[in-house]
């Protein structure tokens, strides 16, 4: 995976302009556990094609960027299990259904504390999935650029994405339910993120399979994505060994007939 706020609980100032009066759409609403962005389910259709699919257009500057800045390691320790803390309620109770202060409980901050770390619950989410999928793309860049062979880059590809995926089924949940829920400059950083994460598997898959058109493979692609993204369905009777062998052979079975 990898790999994506939500409106503020009462009385929390968003991190981005007043909450979002608008709905989520019914393809968000209704999607199951794949990774298409477009649709609610995850790494969305692009109508871009070729390894450089994801340069054109002015990109919208990524709110994750913050993360870059240098941290003592004790505050970047903790940020991470704020992250992990909010990634985990998310899941469980969906983005409205937690507020920020419970968030720091979770992890013994009390108080304000917590704003030393996140300005606010949805600056938390934004991080998670703009996070995560750039993550993704970053780790596909990293696969063709040492991939021997087209065979070898896939192999890569799908080894990184299940290994995103049993490590962050509370992400998928959280991007199939409250993608829709960030701020809207973050909702289109995922979407431009996740496409051009898509444009990457669909220049391999056709150095892999020349006889697929881009449409073709695009689709290959996300239904590919739709078979590993059960891991919050799936990865619950293996043990996490057991569950990645079966994913990536399945996965590159699928990818390659």
């Amino acid at each position: 995976m990898p790999a994506e706020i939500v409106r503020s609980a009462p009385g929390e100032r968003p991190a981005s302009g007043p909450a979002k009066s608008r709905q989520p759409p019914a393809a968000a609403r209704n999607a199951n556990s794949g990774a298409h962005p477009d649709s609610g389910r995850g790494a969305g259709k692009s109508s871009e094609s070729g390894r450089n699919s994801d340069a054109g257009g002015s990109a919208v500057t990524s709110p994750a960027e913050p993360r870059v800045r240098a941290r003592t390691p004790a505050r970047a320790t903790r940020r991470d299990e704020l992250l992990r803390a909010a990634a985990r309620l998310f899941a469980e109770r969906g983005f409205r259904g937690v507020g920020i202060e419970q968030i720091g409980a979770a992890v013994g901050i009390r108080g304000p504390g917590i704003y030393r770390h996140f300005p606010s619950k949805d600056a938390v989410l934004v991080e998670l999935l703009v996070g995560i999928s750039q993550h993704l793309l970053d780790a596909a860049r990293e696969a063709r650029r040492v991939g021997a062979s087209a065979l070898e880059t896939l192999d890569l590809l799908v080894c990184g994405h299940v290994e995103f995926a049993l490590d962050n089924p509370d992400l998928i949940v959280i991007h199939d339910r409250d993608l829709w829920s960030l701020p809207e400059p973050a909702e289109r950083e995922v979407r431009r993120l996740q496409r051009a994460y898509v444009e990457q598997w669909v220049d391999v898959l056709r150095q892999v399979r020349p006889e697929l058109d881009a449409p073709t493979a695009r689709a290959r692609t996300h239904a590919l994505f739709g078979l590993i993204n059960s891991t919050p369905h799936s990865a619950t009777d293996l043990h996490r060994a057991e569950m990645a062998v079966m994913l990536h052979t399945m996965a590159l079975g699928a990818a390659r007939g």
